[in-house]
């Protein structure tokens, strides 16, 4: 561990610029998406999966991630991660053709899905339990929280400037950088007791993850009552019960399933997935909508986001203090109930609009709310009962995160391409009213969901949570925290407070 305040507040910046350009990578090719298709000819229903190529294997491989961190060591698979981020950076800027550039964004997410579990067990290891890890998570929380809104904002420099490849250069020197300090800043841990990798279980979640996507994304095409969509999704869904089956019975299981028996950690990884759900599909269509329907230029439309940007970050700095006074649950509440109301007031967005007018009290609204929202669900979501089992609960917490976003993107696109088409269908010429519509359906869906986050919060998160004080002891004859809450990295839960909560 870091000897100095010093070394650990530089540790931390590393730790956090890596996570923010993990994060905006995520979102820095939305802008350059209209560029990319046309130099690329890409079909305008599948340049989606320039986004989902790098959140569906982000997602889908966490867990080995984590699991690849606790074993072989978090500094080690740091490195590793981020050089195969950089090279596949380079690849996908160096594209030719659209199987050239998803498979290389595909990659790129493998990459980041062997770095962020690395680099969260990092920070959980750094830092110790209580105020000091709580206002590391704020930092932390910020930061990623900022990333989407930033890689819209950066993206759009570089895509007018330098061209949409520009967007893909620019990880190069940073993987480089990255690489360079870790040795100097981060210590090496590593789990004694991890063993062995749960492939096939990796293989299942993947799989059934992306066939459920794809089948969203072109039931437009294929028909929502096809036997290609039904097919799909009944396979997808099988796939996805087979991996619970398969962590069940492993002796070496990808994910624990005793991990879950801490209802924080459950509960605010639930929230976490419907907070991307419903947030990761609001910068690909600000994006659309103020270039395709206001008329932005890629410079003017990423800036426009500038606003969500640093009110996120704003109120994600400021929330780690806020948790230390009053828990999780109330600012969990609040941010999802907020973000929701931010998504309803932008769903009634007008072809004929202005950024004044239109975008920016929605974003500023939205930017509140997710700031809160992405840290408590951070640092609920992180905490565990056991030191070893710090790399396991933040690829859990990514997983989740990049699950939401891939499968909010694929339903809102879904929900977007169908109201748009029935526009046009109904004999409305006009390309900007058109897709308009479709994008007030899309954020009113994703609306939803935030207040229906916000409402299952209520509900699920237990009511007497607060800060850290001390983590709970652990059952011997389990090996696990079995239905204890953590006070690592938040909530403080006694064993009283667990069992109402289960009750």
């Amino acid at each position: 561990m870091p000897e100095t305040a010093r070394r650990r507040g530089l540790a931390l910046a590393l730790l956090a610029a890596t996570q923010f350009v993990l994060v905006l990578d995520a979102s820095i090719v939305g802008v350059a998406l209209p560029s990319i298709g046309r130099d690329l000819k890409f079909a305008p229903e599948d340049l989606s999966w320039v986004a989902n190529a790098y959140t569906l294997t982000f997602g889908g491989l966490l867990l080995l991630g984590g699991r690849a961190a606790d074993l072989f060591g978090r500094r080690r698979m740091f490195m590793i991660g981020m050089a195969m981020f950089a090279a596949s950076s380079l690849a996908g800027a160096l594209s030719v053709n659209a199987a050239m550039l998803v498979g290389a964004r595909a990659v790129q997410g493998i990459g980041a899905a062997v770095v962020a579990p690395a680099a969260l067990s990092l920070i959980m290891t750094i830092f110790e339990p209580g105020e000091e890890r709580n206002k590391a998570m704020g930092v932390f929380g910020a930061v990623a929280g900022a990333g989407g809104a930033a890689g819209s904002i950066l993206g759009g420099v570089l895509t007018e400037w330098f061209g949409w490849e520009a967007t893909l250069y620019v990880n190069v020197p940073i993987g480089a950088l990255a690489i360079a300090l870790a040795p100097r800043l981060l210590p090496e841990a590593s789990d004694e007791n991890a063993h062995g990798f749960d492939v096939v279980g990796a293989v299942t979640a993947t799989g059934g993850l992306a066939l459920l996507v794809y089948a969203l994304v072109d039931a437009n095409n294929a028909g929502w009552k096809s036997a290609q969509t039904i097919g799909f999704i009944a396979v997808s869904l099988v796939l996805i019960a087979l991996f619970f089956v398969i962590e069940a019975r492993s002796k070496h299981p990808l994910m624990p399933l005793r991990i879950f028996r801490q209802a924080t950690l459950r509960s605010s990884n639930i929230l976490a997935l419907l907070l991307t759900l419903s947030m990761f599909p609001l910068f690909f269509y600000l994006t659309f909508y103020l270039q395709q329907v206001l008329g932005f230029g890629p410079v003017k439309a990423g800036l426009a986001q500038l606003p969500i940007a640093i009110t996120i970050a704003i109120t994600a700095g400021a929330t780690s203090s806020l948790i230390g006074r009053v828990g999780i649950k109330l600012p969990t509440i609040a941010g999802l109930l907020v973000t929701g109301a931010g998504l309803a007031w932008f769903s009634r967005m007008s072809a004929d609009g202005s950024f004044l007018g239109d975008v920016l009290g929605p974003t500023l609204v939205i930017g509140v709310g997710s700031g809160l929202a992405f840290v408590t669900t951070t640092v609920g979501g992180t905490s565990t009962d056991r030191a070893d089992e710090a790399g396991l609960a933040s690829g859990i917490f990514n997983t989740a995160q990049q699950f939401g976003g891939s499968l909010g993107l694929a339903v809102v696109v879904a929900v977007a391409t169908a109201k748009t088409n029935d526009v046009f269908k109904g004999g409305e010429r006009v390309a900007a009213v058109a897709l308009t519509e479709g994008y007030r359906a899309g954020m009113l869906t994703a609306a939803g969901i935030a207040i229906v986050a916000g409402l299952v919060a209520i509900v699920l998160l237990p009511g007497r949570a607060k800060t850290a004080v001390a983590p709970v002891d652990v059952d011997s004859d389990s090996g696990s925290g079995s239905g204890s809450d953590s006070g690592d990295a938040g909530p403080e839960v006694t064993r009283s407070e667990t069992s109402d909560a289960r009750a």
